[in-house]
This record gives C-alpha cells, structure tokens and sequence, in this order.
C-alpha cells in the first residue's frame, strides 16, 4: 500500500485561470496601456516646472562640404529659440508658450501651457563660424554648419581590405 492512499482527502488538479479566458482582465490591460502611453512624456509635477516639455525631433547630414541639422519645431517662432556655438558643440534652445482664452454667456475659461527644450550636438569637426546659416520656415529650423578647409583637407580614405 502507497502512503498517499492512506491520506484523508487527494491532490487534485487544479485548473490554471489565464488572463486571456477573462476578457475584463484584456480591457483592463488595455487601458492602462491607453493611459500609459498617453501619458509618456508629461511631468506632472504638482507644484511648478513644466507640464509638457518635450525633445524636438533632429536630423544631422553631413557632405564633403557642410553639416545640416534640422530640427522640427512647430508652433513655434523665431524669437522663441536660440542656436549657438560653442567651440565644436551646436546648441538650440527654445521655449514655447501658449494661452488659450475664450469667454461665453455663461462661461470665461483660460488654458495655459509651456514647455522648453535643449538639444545640444557634438560637431565631429572645425566649422567656419562666419558663414553659418539658420533659417526657420514652417515650424523647420535649418542650419548650415559649411566646414573649415582644415577639416576637408584632413578626410582620409581608408581602404577595405578583405581577410
């Protein structure tokens, strides 16, 4: 005789529960997800900072002759931001602010929002300081960083060899 035949009451199998037979678990998770992913990207500091600050999207091309940075900025203006350079580092500030007012019969309701950004870029080499260029069209910044003949003079080719 087995020891287990002697206890009082058997081990069972138990049926495991999964989340995907409970469709209120599936709509659970998939608003805290909603929420999630709503919510990336705002500081909700109670008291003071900013409530949305945020990263503007930048793309760097570099050709024998210049490096172009562009970086997006809508609803922004021109006396909003700041581009400068420091020794071999580009640096584009900005600040965006807005209030919305509208008034009823029965109703006066202001909306106020602010975020700031910085974005700084290592340039990899010497730039003429000059004759760099900044325009801002469209809520696009574009800036032409022309490099120094020093720094076209020194681009090496470098053979590939095969093992």
């Amino acid at each position: 005789m087995n020891i287990k035949d002697l206890m009082p009451f058997k081990k069972k199998d138990v049926p495991v529960k999964r989340e995907e037979d409970n469709p209120i678990a599936l709509l659970r998770r998939d608003i805290d997800s909603l929420f999630d992913n709503f919510f990336r990207g705002f500081s909700m500091e109670p008291l003071g900072g900013n409530f949305a600050s945020f990263s503007p999207s930048v793309d760097i091309t570099e050709t024998d002759k210049e490096i172009k940075v562009t970086a997006e900025l809508p609803g922004m203006d021109e006396k909003d931001i700041d581009v400068s350079l420091n020794k071999d580092t580009l640096t584009i500030k900005g600040e965006k602010k807005e209030e919305k007012e509208d008034k009823g019969k029965n109703y006066y309701r202001v909306e106020r929002s602010f975020g700031s950004f910085s974005r700084t870029i290592p340039l990899p080499v010497e730039i003429e300081t000059d004759k760099i260029e900044a325009k801002f069209k469209k809520g696009v910044l574009t800036v032409n960083l022309p490099k120094s003949a020093k720094a076209m003079a020194e681009k090496k080719k470098i053979a590939v060899k095969m093992d």
